[in-house]
């Protein structure tokens, strides 16, 4: 099997323009579609390059395929984890804006096995959202 790489992440939650504000104003994701298009079902952000291919979506309700989990109604999808990579330089600077949202941040956390060090945080629907970083390169 080949891979080429990350596309995108959609989250479930239950208000998306209170959703994709947090993800704006708080993570600093820049929005995908503007706010004047932002609904009570879809949000769509860069997680990479501006205008690539790595998206996070942030939807309310069923997903197109759900109908068909064999998993029963209401524990189809569910908070989930995911980690943003932030350059060492910024990391601080990340945080603390995170926290300037209100938002407890815990960590850091190393880890010595992938040379990183991580802060993690939850949004408003109980996703554990990470900020991980790697070292710097010698």
């Amino acid at each position: 099997m080949r891979t080429t790489g990350f596309s995108e992440l959609v989250l479930i939650v239950r208000d998306v323009p209170q959703a994709a504000t947090f993800y704006r104003d708080v993570v600093g994701l820049r929005p995908r579609t503007p706010e004047s298009d932002w609904d009570q079902d879809w949000a769509w952000f860069d997680v990479g390059a501006p205008g690539g291919r790595q998206l996070l979506g942030l939807h309310r309700g069923a997903l197109l395929f759900e109908e068909h989990s064999p998993r029963p109604a209401g524990a189809r999808w569910g908070p989930v984890h995911f980690a943003l990579n932030t350059p060492r330089d910024c990391l601080q600077e990340s945080v603390e804006h995170v926290r300037a949202a209100g938002v407890e941040v815990f960590g850091p956390t190393r880890f010595d096995w992938m040379s990183a060090e991580s802060y993690y945080f939850y949004d408003p629907d109980d996703n554990l959202v990470e900020l991980w970083s790697p070292d710097d390169s010698p």
